[in-house]
Parts: structure tokens; C-alpha cells; sequence
């Protein structure tokens, strides 16, 4: 965010525009307060490239949630005096800048600069969100040193990273860093919803198999949006009192769904025989607020010198019909996308861009984990090995964990 901010802010300047850095996103606009906003020049902006975080902070209000909220927002833009406004967020945050573009009544136009680590909005295939990069870098070393540690000390460690409706980030870490196993959303059917028992059954089978290899210990790394595809009774049963934030979603912090998981697969592993350690970790906030990587330092320098690019032309023409679009850089290009053509017809919303199952990236990624295949049903030697550490004859293992393969999206090539 602050490499966006850096190339905004000199870009702008070097055009002969003033800029105002608005702190805390949009939240004390919706309260009509403008005293906040103050006029940056290239000296504060001028090394803060290097840098994590924001130097304008972040919120997660929602100005979209009441009217008399957006009618403030745009009152207070107006009232700054401001001909264009860039936003620099994920999904919320575009729509919500569509929304207060588009209420604003042409006398405003935005853009929108794509952030989110979980790499979920609607670019095309080749094109990362900025920080995704960075977290996956930053995830994958954290998760490649437990993995040392797993074998050192003989233990597990189940991770959950961030990725609240697609699994890129979870999956980028444990493809990169070679972990033992990664659950992610798209791991199951599409549209249905996902199992708490499945995903423990999951990590459960998963650690028979090391066991049964004579390789005790792992690390698994889970999305944390698994969580959001609960049924209702399991999301009340498992977290009755999780808090929600102002776009009505859970707080995935508040969930503690390594916690959760490691604690009921501890206990099976016990009824079992097997005294196991199993470590909870997540690794969320402090992957996002990592410095960049060159990667997305220049990434994001290329952004923000493309949303001036991008509001310097739409002011120019006048063009009433288009009040904004969000910024993205393809094959080294400036394409910016309008606001409403990458939203879901359905929703209203910006399309969310989950892993392709059906993809060879993800079937690399699946190739090399350690899970329950068909080979482990078909083969007698296999089934039985596995069944003897599930304490089980083969035909009892079979019944009981049988489905997970059948229902699994992915089907190794024979």
C-alpha cells in the first residue's frame, strides 16, 4: 500500500495536481469529518515504498451499509474540494468505491488500486493482486522452518493462513514450501457446503499415512475460508458468539480454526493409541503487513503511476458515462476495467477468483501432498497398513473413510 501511495503521490505532484492523503480508509467520512485529510508532498512519501503497512492506515468500514453514511462520504468529498479519489483495497473496498463514484453524481471520478493477499479478484489468470507475492514469499520461509522443525522434533503443526473465499494464498505456501498437506475450499464441490467431521477426517488420514510410512510428522497448511462454507448448526455449534465485521462477514480471526481443528485431532489420535503433538499456528496479519518483496514494489509502482495515467485521461475528456474503474497492469500494459464489468450479475459484487481445480498448477500442487488416494483402497498392502495405525480392519477403514476420496474434486492421472 505505501509503494501505491509513494507513485501516486509523486506521479500526481509531477502532473501539477495537489494530493491529500485521507487516513482511516473511509470511516470518518461517513461521518462527515474532513479535519483528517491533510496535503502530502513528495517528502513523506519519498522512501516509504520499503515499508509494510499503511501510512494512512486502514478500516474496514462500510460507507455502502446506510444511505445517510454514503450521503455523508460524498458530502465530505465534496466538501475536500476533490476532483478524483483513488482507493487502494480488495473486493469491499472496490464496490464500495463504485457505489460512492457513482453517487457522487460525476462530480467525482475514482480509481481503484486491487489489494488483497488473497489474490481472489476478478484478474486474469496470469495476474497476481499486489502483496499476494509478498505473503506467499513470507508464508512459504515461516512454513518451510516448521517443516524442519516437524522433522526435528517429530511433531505437527497445523497452519491456517489467510483466504477468506479462495485458497491461492494457502495453496501458494504449501506448493512453495513443500508442506506435508493444504485444505482449500476448492478442494470440495463447488456450491456445497464443507463438512467440519471432512476436514478433520482430512488431517486425520493424512497423519495415519506418515505414520504408516514410518515419517511421524508434517505440517498442514488450511485456508481459513473453510471455515465460511460451515453449515449454520456447525458455525453455531463450533463458534456461537463469532464476531462479524462491518460487510456482515465473520471475523475469521475470531474463529481460531487451527485451534479447532488441532484439538479435535488430537483427541481421535488419542482414542486411537497415538500420542501426538500437534502445534495451532496461524500466520495471517503478519504476512500482510510484511515489507514487499521487488516484486511488489514494482508491481505496485507500475499501479499507481497507471491510476494517475487513468484519472489524468478521464478528467481530461470529460466523459460523464464513466466514473471510475479499477487499475490493473496485464503484460506490462495499463488496462483499467470499469467499475461494473467485473461484478457478478448475481451479486452485484466483484467476481471472486477461486483456484481452478481443473488447472495444472493445481494438480502439481495436489500430486506432491500426502493424503488419501484411490491407490490406498486398491492396494491390499496399503489398506492395511493404514488401517492397522487406525487401530481398524481394512474393510472397517474402508467404510469409514472411503468417501473422502470419493468425493474429492481431484483424481490422480494413472
Amino acid at each position: 500500500m505505501n509503494s501505491v501511495i509513494c507513485a501516486v503521490t509523486i506521479e500526481a505532484i509531477n502532473s501539477g495536481w495537489e494530493v491529500y492523503g485521507i487516513p482511516d480508509g473511509f470511516s470518518r467520512l461517513m461521518k462527515g469529518e474532513t479535519e483528517h485529510a491533510h496535503r502530502l508532498t513528495v517528502d513523506d512519501v519519498s522512501r516509504i515504498h520499503l515499508t509494510g503497512g499503511s501510512v494512512l492506515f486502514t478500516s474496514r468500514a462500510n460507507p455502502t451499509k446506510q444511505p445517510e453514511t454514503l450521503k455523508a462520504t460524498v458530502k465530505a468529498l465534496q466538501e475536500l474540494n476533490l476532483d478524483a479519489l483513488l482507493t487502494i483495497g480488495g473486493d469491499d473496498t472496490g464496490y464500495s468505491a463504485a457505489v460512492v463514484a457513482n453517487a457522487a453524481g460525476g462530480k467525482l471520478r475514482v480509481a481503484h488500486v486491487p489489494k488483497t493477499i488473497d489474490n481472489d479478484l476478478p484478474l486474469p489468470g496470469d495476474v497476481s493482486t499486489f502483496g499476494f507475492q509478498t505473503a506467499r514469499h513470507v508464508g512459504a520461509e515461516q512454513v518451510s522452518n516448521l517443516m524442519t522443525d516437524a522433522l526435528t522434533t517429530k511433531r505437527w503443526y497445523f497452519v491456517v493462513a489467510m483466504g477468506r473465499q479462495a485458497g491461492h494464498l494457502a495453496q501458494g505456501i504449501g506448493k512453495s514450501s513443500g508442506a506435508t498437506v493444504t485444505i482449500i475450499p476448492e478442494d470440495f464441490a463447488a456450491g456445497q457446503p464443507i463438512h467440519l467431521n471432512h476436514i478433520v477426517d482430512i488431517l486425520e488420514t493424512a497423519i495415519f499415512k506418515r505414520i504408516a510410512s514410518g515419517r511421524p510428522f508434517g505440517v498442514a497448511v488450511i485456508a481459513e475460508g473453510l471455515s465460511l462454507r460451515f453449515p449454520p448448526e456447525e458455525v453455531d455449534g463450533a463458534m456461537p458468539d463469532a464476531e462479524r465485521d462491518e460487510h456482515g462477514h465473520v471475523r475469521l480471526s475470531e474463529v481460531h480454526l487451527h485451534r479447532l481443528l488441532t484439538d479435535i485431532v488430537r483427541q481421535r489420535l488419542a482414542e486411537r493409541g497415538h500420542k501426538v503433538t500437534i502445534v495451532a499456528k496461524n500466520i495471517g496479519y503478519e504476512l500482510r503487513s510484511a515489507p514487499p518483496i521487488p516484486f511488489d514494489i514494482e508491481y505496485t509502482r507500475d499501479l499507481g503511476y497507471g491510476a494517475v495515467d487513468y484519472l489524468r485521461g478521464l478528467l481530461a475528456s470529460g466523459d460523464l458515462a464513466e466514473v471510475g474503474a479499477m487499475v490493473t497492469i496485464q503484460r506490462g500494459e495499463l488496462v483499467p476495467l470499469r467499475f461494473g464489468t467485473f461484478d457478478d450479475p448475481a451479486t452485484g459484487r466483484p467476481r471472486v477468483r477461486t483456484v481452478n481445480p481443473q488447472s495444472e498448477a493445481y494438480r502439481v500442487s495436489r500430486e506432491y501432498q500426502i493424503r488419501l488416494e484411490p491407490d490406498d483402497f486398491t492396494r491390499a498392502d496399503r489398506l492395511e497398513g493404514l488401517a492397522r495405525v487406525a487401530g481398524m480392519t481394512p474393510t472397517e477403514f474402508q467404510e469409514r473413510y472411503g468417501y473422502i476420496v470419493e468425493r474429492d474434486v481431484f483424481q490422480p492421472r494413472n
